[in-house]
């Protein structure tokens, strides 16, 4: 029982979900600031997404009269639900709390694409017709990153390197086995295949938290929400609380497969922290200063260019590159 209580610990508190929601809570609040200083307002206060998110979970949840209620009342759980577990998988090794392997790059990638397959299928439960057109387009989204973000996180795993006249391989999904390899041989952003990988990946993370320029499930301008039009009180916030979970989780991801993860000291956490704000802010300002792309710009962008770069960094990585 005790090794049941610690691992359901690690999962509802800390470094899963609790820990997590609040981290991402503070980063959607350190995005909405950045946003604000670049179009020179003050911003929000710190407690403001927060509050949010509580009032939202104080107000009625109202079921679409062409609504199928059990999918449609289920999909925002399994997206929380999703996010969740891909946190506690990827906050455990980086924290060094897992006393073995606990989930590999694969299950954390399909953990990852949760919230995205349950945003479509709730928005399709919904019966609105913007609705629809908002899960059609994020299908189609979901279909143009997936490939790229995926090929660029197994370059870490296709690593090779020249360690004292001997060649070392990462050679392992393992989150554990690729924090090791790093230790041993430096990070993979250090090499030019790493640098296009993290790259590329950091312009899929755009898309898979469904930030501008990759926007257009969600257009208000267009669609008013999109797939999120018919969802309020819990569903709503259950949404944004994925959508939290994920802001943690992907940064964290990248400075884990690229970056070298976290050391166990104070100059160590200082720059882990600093890592992940860095992206968190490119994020944002990538936000700031492009348009919306239309979704056939969108698909031709990730199955062209961004696939590539993936794919020749895959290459590079086997040769040693």
């Amino acid at each position: 029982m005790g090794a049941i209580a610690e691992w359901v610990f690690h999962l509802l508190v800390f470094p899963g979900v609790l820990f997590s929601v609040t981290l991402g809570l503070v980063l959607v609040w350190l995005e909405r600031k950045v946003t604000a200083l670049v179009q020179w307002r003050k911003g929000p206060p710190l407690a403001q997404p927060f509050w949010d998110v509580v009032k939202l979970f104080g107000k009625e949840t109202i079921l679409p009269a062409d609504s199928v209620p059990r999918a449609f009342l289920a999909m925002p759980l399994v997206a929380f639900a999703g996010a969740g577990v891909a946190a506690s998988l990827v906050w455990l090794p980086l924290l060094g709390l897992a006393e073995r392997p606990v989930g590999d790059l694969i299950v954390v990638l399909y953990l990852l694409a949760m919230p995205s397959l349950a945003l479509i299928l709730g928005a399709s439960a919904s019966g609105n017709p913007l609705a629809a057109i908002g899960a059609s387009r994020d299908v189609k989204l979901l279909l143009g990153y997936e490939l790229p973000f995926v090929a660029a996180l197994l370059v870490a795993a296709f690593q090779v390197r020249d360690v004292d006249g001997a060649q070392v391989s990462a050679g392992t999904l393992s989150l554990e086995g690729i924090l090791a390899f790093q230790q041993q041989v430096g990070s993979v952003l250090a090499r030019p295949s790493g640098l296009l990988a993290f790259l590329a990946a950091i312009i899929c993370v755009q898309a898979k938290l469904g930030r501008v320029p990759f926007d257009v499930a969600e257009a208000e301008t267009e669609i008013g929400e999109g797939a999120l039009l018919e969802y309020g009180g819990v569903g709503l916030g259950l949404f944004k609380l994925a959508h939290a979970l994920q802001l943690a989780t992907l940064p964290a991801l990248l400075v884990l497969v690229f970056w070298g993860g976290l050391t166990a000291t104070v100059w160590g956490v200082l720059a882990f922290a600093g890592k992940v704000l860095a992206i968190v802010v490119v994020v944002v300002l990538v936000e700031n200063t492009n348009p919306r792309v239309r979704i056939d710009q969108a698909l031709r962008f990730f199955w062209g260019p961004v696939a590539l770069v993936a794919l020749v960094a895959l290459l590079a990585a086997r040769l040693g590159y």
